[in-house]
């Protein structure tokens, strides 16, 4: 997998000069706690401009890197440094509020290996079935993308047409 620095640089890159010099223009017009001056990128190479990026906004450089393409018109290249949140992210609200059939999902991811047993048995004494979804989310879908590839098959199985309604929306 690319590092940020790597990803900005790429995305900075693909730009044309014009609106290399529209971004850098957009980065020093920036508002916020964080600014960079004209001096640190009046002239600078593309690699050197990603180095005061990365320098100065750290884990947040491409977050903000994107949002600036995005704002001097560099939507495609924008795309590319913040990843599409995971359908369980996206829909967290709804699932939180509609998912009805969650014993089996609990079930599910006992026998998977997603959750250990004391954490299967705190989430299944719970009561109310929001309760229990915000459990989930709380102490397993923290874990990562492949925690929830296996949440969104159990979900698949036991809400298809939750799932299925969901997918339909942007």
């Amino acid at each position: 997998m690319a590092t940020k620095k790597k990803l900005i640089f790429q995305s900075l890159d693909n730009l044309s000069k014009e609106n290399f010099l529209s971004f850098c223009a957009a980065l020093v017009d920036r508002e916020g706690d964080r600014r960079v001056p004209q001096s640190k990128v009046e002239g600078l190479q593309r690699f050197e401009v990603t180095n005061v990026l990365v320098s100065t906004f750290d884990d947040e450089a491409p977050a903000i890197v994107s949002e600036l393409l995005e704002s001097v018109g560099c939507e495609d290249e924008a795309k590319k440094l913040v990843p599409e949140k995971h359908f369980v992210d996206k829909h967290r609200i709804q699932l939180i509020q509609r998912v009805t059939n969650i014993d089996p999902i609990l079930e599910g991811l006992l026998e998977r290996g997603v959750l250990q047993y004391g954490v299967y048995e705190e989430i299944s004494q719970t009561s109310g079935t929001q309760d229990k979804m915000k459990k989930i989310y709380d102490l397993a879908l923290r874990s990562g993308d492949d925690v929830k590839n296996i949440f969104m098959e159990l979900l698949h199985q036991q809400e298809s047409y939750l799932v299925k309604d969901l997918l339909k929306d942007p």
